[in-house]
């Protein structure tokens, strides 16, 4: 990220749509490379049922890429509401890059801190695990009867109110910048505060996401680097899509059904049913693959009716 941003972006400039596939080929290889070098290491502890086992590198693997497909695809989600904050605040299409810069390393920092306060507390209270199953399958329920129109109401945040109160905010970006000195006082830009609310709705789509990893594997390892790297490519993808995200409106649909499987998953264990590994990535990725292609053979009934 620092030779991203040091090197090859370090003039704010928008980001073309062909800059945005090599960027995203790059983070989705790297991330395929990191799965493979999991596949030949191991052993790797995991806690099953309550009880330390030992995962082979090849089941390690498909956890990882189970955790990261589950990951990236949560994201989706997170593109449509910083679309809308950008658009909330009339950015530059030019600060783009640095704006979800500082966003996605804010969010690497505190999703490392979720994971492990997480872990510790599954590793001394594991029935917490069974809560994050029953919070999970009413997520996928809410998300599934969601109508898919996102909302941003910046005004409601209060994190942002105390901000607007105690911070003397100015009115120009100042080319880009987040915070500047003018006559010995030091002022904020309006970009700092979508680096704000980018960050605070970052944790609340990681109260989903967080829960859905340890439902996936308890390994602390897979989870963050798993989520890191889904993460890392949120970026990319965000140029990628953001001219088309709304035509995968069924990812929504397919996203819910994943949550609901991997929380009944994870009460399943309750009553000693343990889903195979290979079956929930199966599960995952088949769901995945036919939101999407549904949403692009099957039109949207509002397109259909304009048309």
């Amino acid at each position: 990220m620092i030779v991203d941003l040091g090197l090859f972006h370090k003039q704010a400039h928008k980001i073309t749509t062909k800059s945005a596939l090599y960027q995203s080929i790059f983070w989705v290889s790297v991330s395929t490379v990191f799965g493979l070098l999991i596949y030949f290491g191991g052993p790797y502890a995991h806690l099953e049922g309550g009880v330390h086992t030992n995962l082979t590198g090849s089941d390690a693997a498909v956890l990882y890429f189970s955790t990261y497909l589950t990951e990236y695809a949560l994201s989706v989600d997170n593109i449509f509401v910083i679309l809308l904050i950008l658009k909330y605040f009339k950015v530059d299409e030019t600060y783009y890059h640095r704006i979800l810069f500082w966003g996605i390393l804010g969010a690497v920092i505190f999703r490392a801190i979720f994971i492990f306060v997480g872990a510790i507390l599954i590793h001394k209270f594991h029935w917490i695990l069974y809560i994050f199953g029953v919070f999970l399958i009413y997520s996928g329920i809410r998300i599934y009867f969601e109508d898919g129109d996102e909302k941003i109401e910046p005004e409601k945040n209060p994190i942002l109110r105390i901000c607007r109160k105690y911070l003397p905010i100015s009115n120009g970006d100042q080319g880009g910048q987040f915070f500047f000195k003018e006559n010995g006082k030091w002022f904020f830009t309006p970009l700092f505060l979508v680096i704000v609310l980018i960050e605070t709705t970052d944790l609340i789509f990681a109260v989903d996401s967080i829960p859905a990893a340890f439902a996936i594997t308890q390994n602390e390892f897979l989870i963050y680097t798993s989520n890191i790297f889904a993460v890392m490519g949120l970026r990319a993808m965000f140029f990628l899509l953001a001219g088309i995200i709304d035509k995968f409106y069924l990812l929504q649909k397919g996203l819910s059904i994943i949550l609901f499987f991997i929380g009944a998953k994870m009460l399943l264990e309750i009553f000693h049913i343990e889903l195979n590994v290979y079956l929930s990535f199966t599960v995952i990725i088949a769901t995945l693959t036919l939101s999407i292609i549904f949403s692009v053979l099957i039109p949207r009934k509002e397109s259909a009716e304009a048309e």
